[in-house]
Formats: C-alpha cells, sequence, structure tokens
C-alpha cells in the first residue's frame, strides 16, 4: 500500500518557497511573515546569506546559539563522521563514549564542586528537568514539604508547563490555563528610574533580592523548593543584574535550605566572557541549566549541571534500583555530542570565551554611541549582549521594534526584538569593523523610523 502524496502527484516542489501553509511557526507573525517571507539559504562565519543572494550580518548569533560562527569545519566534521559511525544509541540503561567524554568536559568548565550533568535536548528541556530535580531532591533529602517554586517576573525559562509557570513573560503564560500549582515570582530588577544607560551592571537594585526574605515569611522555607533565574535575563529584553543582586540571593537560598538554579541557556559558553554567568558574576548556583552554545546551534542539545551533594543525594538503595525517574529518548544523542565536543574544542582552540572579553569594552561603547538617537530610552550591554529600548508608540505596543526589525533585515542586519526592545548577542567571532557595520547600520535605521 503507497501513501497518498498529493504533492507528488501535481508535479510541485516540497522545497518551493511559496508554499508556506503548511508549517505552523513558533514565535512569529504566520500571516506578515507569509505575505512577504524573510528566507535564509546558506550561512559562513558571520554571515547568513538571504533567498535572494543578500549577505545578512548575523546580530543574534541565530538565536543567541551560534556562539562559534557559522559553518565551523571541526563541528561539521564531527557531525558527518559520527552519523556514519552511530547514529543513535538508547540512553536508558545503555550508552556511548562520546556524551561521557562531554559530560566531563561540561563539568570542568562548570564551577567547583558541579560535576554531573544530565543531558536534555533544549533548554525548555533542562529547565523542567532542574525544576523536578529540585523537587525531587529536596523529597529524598526528607523534605518532602519543599514543592513550591519560586520565579521571577519577566523571566524566560522556556516553554515547557515548568517553565512557563516559573517564567514571568505574560504572553507566554496567558493562553494556557493554571499552570503548575505552588508558584511565586520574585520582582525583576529593570528599573529605568534608577539605572537607565548604566555600562554593565547597574549600582542600585541588589534590595530586589530581598523580595524573597518576604515570599519566605508569606509561604514557610518548609515549603519552598529552589528559585530559577537567569543570571542575564536575555529574551525579555536584557535586564542586568544589580551589583550585589546575585550574591544576596545566595545567601537567603542558604540561610533558608533553598536551592539555587541559574538558568544559563544564554549566558554559558562565553557570551560573558566566560564559561557560564556564575564564573562571570562570582555566584555559585547549585544547578545550571544550558543549552544553545553547547553545541553552537549545530545540532539541539540540552543539560543540567548538579552541584554533587544532589547528585550523591540520588544515589542511595539498591545498586540496581533507578535513581532518578526522568529522562528523554534522545537524551546526548551521539550526534549532539560529537558536535558538543567539537563546539568545545572550537571555543578553546580559538580561545573565544577570552576574546568575548576582550572585544567587550568594544562592544560597550558602540552600544553607548547610540544615546540621544531617536526614540532610543536606554541602553544596556554586559559582555557581548546589548539591550536598545525604544520608546513605544501609544496604543501600538511593540510595533516600533519590529519596524525596526525589518527595516534592518532589509538592510543587510538581522537583529532580534522583544517588546519595543532590540537585542543583540553576535557570534563570537566578530570583528571590530563589524561591530561598526552592525551599529552603523542600526543607526541608520533608528534615524529614519517614525
Amino acid at each position: 500500500m503507497s501513501l497518498h502524496d498529493p504533492v507528488a502527484e501535481t508535479g510541485a516542489s516540497y522545497d518551493n518557497p511559496n508554499d508556506l501553509a503548511a508549517f505552523w511557526m513558533p514565535f512569529t507573525a504566520n500571516r506578515q511573515f507569509k505575505q512577504k517571507p524573510r528566507m535564509l539559504v546558506s550561512a559562513k562565519g558571520m554571515h547568513y546569506t538571504s533567498h535572494d543572494g543578500r549577505r545578512i550580518l548575523d546580530g543574534t548569533a541565530g538565536l543567541w546559539c551560534v556562539n562559534a560562527g557559522h559553518g565551523r569545519e571541526k563541528i561539521v566534521e564531527a557531525v558527518q563522521n559520527q552519523v556514519r559511525e552511530l547514529d543513535y544509541a538508547p540512553a536508558f540503561q545503555m550508552g556511548h563514549p562520546k556524551v561521557f567524554a562531554l559530560a566531563s568536559r561540561i563539568a570542568a568548565l562548570a564551577p567547583e564542586g558541579m560535576n554531573h550533568v544530565f543531558f536534555t535536548n533544549s533548554g525548555s528541556e533542562a529547565v523542567d528537568s532542574a525544576l523536578k530535580i529540585a523537587i525531587a531532591y529536596q523529597n529524598v533529602r526528607g523534605q518532602a514539604s519543599r514543592t513550591r517554586l519560586i520565579g521571577r517576573e519577566r523571566g524566560y525559562h522556556g516553554v515547557g508547563f515548568g517553565g512557563i509557570s516559573v517564567g514571568g513573560i505574560v504572553s507566554n503564560r496567558r493562553f494556557f490555563g493554571p499552570l503548575i500549582n505552588g508558584v511565586d515570582h520574585l520582582p525583576h530588577t529593570h528599573d529605568l528610574e534608577h539605572n537607565a544607560y548604566s555600562r554593565g551592571q547597574p549600582a542600585w537594585g541588589a534590595h530586589f533580592a530581598d523580595e524573597l526574605e518576604r515570599l519566605v515569611a508569606l509561604h514557610d522555607a518548609s515549603t519552598i523548593a529552589a528559585v530559577i533565574v537567569e543570571p542575564v535575563a536575555g529574551s525579555t529584553g536584557v535586564l542586568l543584574p544589580p551589583k550585589g543582586y546575585l550574591e544576596r540571593l545566595r545567601e537567603i537560598c542558604d540561610r533558608h535550605g533553598i536551592l539555587l538554579i541559574f538558568d544559563e541557556v544564554i549566558t554559558g559558553f562565553g557570551r560573558l566572557g566566560s564559561s557560564f554567568g556564575a564564573e562571570r558574576f562570582g555566584v555559585t548556583p547549585d544547578m545550571i541549566t544550558c543549552a544553545k552554545g553547547l553545541t553552537s546551534g549545530v545540532v539541539p542539545m540540552g543539560a543540567v549541571i548538579v552541584r554533587d551533594e544532589i547528585h550523591d543525594a540520588f544515589m542511595q538503595g539498591p545498586e540496581g534500583a533507578i535513581e532518578l525517574f526522568h529522562g528523554y529518548t534522545y537524551s546526548g544523542h551521539p550526534l549532539a555530542a560529537a558536535a558538543a565536543l567539537a563546539a568545545l574544542d572550537t571555543y578553546a582552540e580559538d580561545d573565544l570565551f577570552g576574546r568575548a572579553a576582550e572585544m567587550a569594552p568594544y562592544w560597550e561603547d558602540a552600544v553607548h554611541a547610540l544615546k540621544g538617537l531617536p526614540h532610543v530610552i536606554d541602553l544596556r550591554n554586559i559582555g557581548l549582549i546589548a539591550g536598545i529600548e525604544l520608546e513605544s508608540i501609544s496604543g501600538k505596543p511593540t510595533a516600533r521594534a519590529f519596524e525596526a526589525f525589518l527595516r534592518c533585515y532589509d538592510k543587510g542586519l538581522l537583529i532580534r526584538t522583544t517588546g519595543d526592545i532590540i537585542a543583540l548577542s553576535p557570534p563570537l567571532i566578530i570583528e571590530k569593523s563589524q561591530i561598526d557595520e552592525m551599529f552603523g547600520l542600526l543607526a541608520d535605521v533608528l534615524k529614519a523610523l517614525p
């Protein structure tokens, strides 16, 4: 019995760029896009090539993930070789060598005492896994009443039900019912009145962490399993931690026996000029979630890095018993492991984390040179990340930044927008001349915006 194939029967092509109806695109204005599609057909180094043959400077590392730049031969060859050698191996009661090697490499980059890695397939899965591990850990150590999770307003932790429950972006939450029970939120740290145009971490705002003490008083510490925050909140528009804020969160969590989870899906693997934000800020959490730059975006992969005490708490009972009833069909997939190992090699060989740190001051100056341009109400930066906040058009939130996105693309620059904030996060291979080009194009667009 043959499969009915209406496309083949009509002689149409599956890769016809005018055939757009079947793909329901994520986080996209589908109707707007399909009226005037923006197709990317190849990529190399710092540039994409569009379907109409134009070079597009990548100002966003794809989607915060292509840290090593596009088309890196070491990573490409590693994936090609791996698919010939071992295309798939089950992760339940079986293993393959590369995933164990990768876990060791990641643990070596992580803060001291974080020597165990649980693999997932995305940042969303990493977050949901970390939340489950946190609650399960409290249970196995005799604190079963600790089931409450604390997130933060404007936080982004992926799109699983756990992630959107602890997350604090309203559009990601409002259509999906009551979500997970027993979740509360800290206030976000963004305050234009006190911190507009700060370079790096704002000096004001460490006290926002003290809101955790209020939540402890409200719910009692004996009910709280974990707090999860992004060291730098990226997807909501680049919100930076005030000086002393993360340190104070760590102190409060320690005082009350609460786990602290850093969501480093964006800040991991060089984005801040260090292996992880934990290193950059000098604060060690109990768990780190990561993804994106782990494979430089080449193959989907995520991970949860945990402190030894958490891992070891599960390693009790009969040796033949499963310690954690959780995992995914593709956990530690051979292709993803090969891509990640090659990405880590590339980062090390080119010293891309150090290069990002060295380039950060030049990047900062370029960001803040936009001050005074039309509609710009704040500029924020850290590492190779920037947030350019625009004044909203009355009654049309998001419209001004989205218009900037469209105009930048037409001029050959890919940016990302969230609300009326432009977010930039280029591959770590960016040159000073490309920073100049990027901000020159953006300045031209901002000057011409209505």
